[in-house]
């Protein structure tokens, strides 16, 4: 075995990172490939290992391992004292990155900005629609309500950019921090409409972070190099590859053999093996995210509170989380956000295991048969979506409800789950983009989220009117009981059954370091070294 190892990781240096022998090069196993990456188009967090955290840069930045803003690309901001103006001042000198399929003529300004905004917002700009890319959406823009927000962006001069919202909006610092404000390049996207290649934009990465793209070998590998013109400085890693590699065991056993430095998402039967291993460390840190199961509440009898208490009632919770987590570590759910996040109301009761009480409502209600979606992927807040179907199957079956399980590759099965005529009960999470409450209940359950981010087609005049108002003071007390009556809301509504907040690791080779947990859940690879 051990020979067979060592062979495949020689086979690895030798056809994958070729002519790099000399370079200082870090092997990061990625559990999927991209959409694509454009990080304004996408919403998978390996979407944003691979394009976000890596090539681009943002305005603010999140501090290595938190949730608090520093500066990016603007090394200063002021906001006007009735919360309406942002200006920012951007750092000057800062380079695009320079490949062989893109020259820049100019450095980084208040265009590449304002283009990087508008092009999400504003129909007229040739790369809002199907011209760059068909069936073209800006989910994340929408799911953070951006459009409601955002009045205008412009350009003050070439190196200060204003923007100026329709009312107060206490996340918005921290929401530009996150990876669809990414900075892209408008001299780029230009030259490619000009020469007919826009789709290239979203294939051909180019920006300011301290990585930049080299090539992709379509579910394989991606190649990046040190960017040499990074405004932070260049990184100690002069090589950094994706190997591509879905199966969550082969993932670990590449990193135990020397194959990988870093993978994440283990499967929670491999801890065991992980941490007898002299030659990694197991990372791992609370998970801020959600593992959870949307119903569509416009499908009757899916439309009744009390039926989607009761399909709650009829899953053995405790039993699903051990089964699925094993000894990884999860915390059953009671609210959307979890118990380490600023407002999280520890009164809120969660639907209790009750079989019996379930069976009498969901006869009265007529419900026989549902559609239950799963999907191919490990999430760290679902380490196997297929078995807990399998799972939850079982006890709705106790009740008399037989589900029918309905199967899906990740990207179909998130695209096909948005829609609002989709039927039964939808298994997704998430994981916090800011560490704003904001980032779970209007992302996730806001009316205009719907078609996006709202699995459960979920509007509620409540609840919405409670979250709209935590955004407009940045009081964090008052935001605080606004939060904690949403949660008593939604807790009553069940538009969805929560299943569990999970413990997340990384597995890293000992030669690593720099490498650091995030609990925004993306993996970056700045300031990361590795001992040859």
């Amino acid at each position: 075995m051990k020979k067979k190892l060592a062979f495949a990781a020689a086979l690895l240096a030798a056809s994958v990172l070729g002519g790099m022998a000399n370079a200082k090069t870090l092997v990061y196993c990625s559990e999927a490939s991209p959409a694509n990456f454009d990080p304004g188009t996408t919403t998978g967090g390996n979407d944003f290992d691979a394009s976000s955290r890596t090539v681009y840069s943002r305005l603010v930045e999140f501090k290595h391992g938190g949730t608090e803003v520093e500066p990016g690309l603007a090394d200063k901001w002021e906001i006007s004292d009735d919360g309406l103006v942002y200006t920012f001042h951007l750092h000057p000198g800062v380079k695009f990155q320079t490949t062989d399929f893109f020259k820049p003529t100019r450095d980084l300004n208040a265009d590449d900005v304002v283009f990087s905004f508008d092009r999400q917002f504003n129909k007229a700009n040739p790369w809002n629609g199907d011209k760059y890319l068909p069936n073209l959406t800006w989910d994340y823009y929408t799911g953070m309500d951006m459009p409601k927000y955002v009045a205008k962006w412009e350009k003050v001069d070439d190196l200060t950019v204003k923007l100026t919202l329709t009312e107060p909006n206490a996340p918005m610092l921290a929401n530009l921090g996150m990876d669809f404000a990414s900075i892209v390049s408008k001299e780029y996207a230009d030259q490619l409409e000009k020469s007919g290649k826009m789709a290239d934009f979203s294939t051909k990465p180019i920006g300011t972070g301290p990585f930049q793209f080299v090539d992709y070998q379509l579910d394989s590998v991606i190649r990046y190099a040190a960017n040499p013109d990074y405004f932070k400085g260049k990184e100690k890693i002069d090589d950094l590859v994706f190997a591509i590699t879905p199966d969550a065991t082969a993932r670990i056993q590449k990193v135990l053999a020397g194959e990988c430095d870093i993978a994440p998402y283990p499967n929670p039967a491999d801890i065991g093996t992980i941490k007898a291993s002299q030659d990694v460390t197991l990372m791992d840190q609370a998970g801020l995210n959600i593992g959870y199961m949307s119903y569509n509440t416009t499908i009757p009898p899916l439309d009744k509170p009390e039926v989607r208490h009761a399909l709650n009632q009829a899953i053995d919770r405790e039993s699903l989380i051990k089964s699925l987590f094993q000894d990884a570590g999860a915390t059953p759910a009671v609210n959307l956000i979890p118990p380490t996040m600023w407002s999280w109301d520890k009164d809120v009761k969660s639907d209790s295991y009750d079989p019996e009480a379930a069976k009498k409502v969901l006869a009265a209600a007529g419900l026989t048969e549902i559609q239950l979606w799963a999907s191919d992927r490990v999430r760290p807040y679902n380490p196997n979506f297929q078995r807990a179907a399998e799972l939850i199957q079982a006890d709705w079956a106790k009740v008399g409800v037989k589900a029918e399980i309905v199967n899906y590759e990740w990207t179909k099965y998130r695209s096909e789950g948005k829609k609002k005529d989709r039927p039964g009960a939808f298994q997704i999470g998430w994981t916090g983009d800011n560490g704003d409450p904001d980032n779970f209940f209007a992302t996730l359950f806001a009316c205009s989220a719907i078609g996006v981010s709202n699995y459960s087609s979920w509007c509620d005049k409540d609840f919405e009117d409670l979250i709209q108002k935590a955004k407009k003071t940045s009081d964090q007390a008052e935001r605080t009981k606004l939060y904690e009556q949403a949660q008593v809301v939604f807790q009553k509504q069940a538009p969805a059954f929560l299943l569990a907040h999970s413990q997340v690791y990384a597995v890293v080779r000992k030669n690593v370091s720099g490498f650091m947990m995030d609990p925004l859940g993306i993996h970056r690879f700045d300031g990361v070294d590795k001992a040859e």
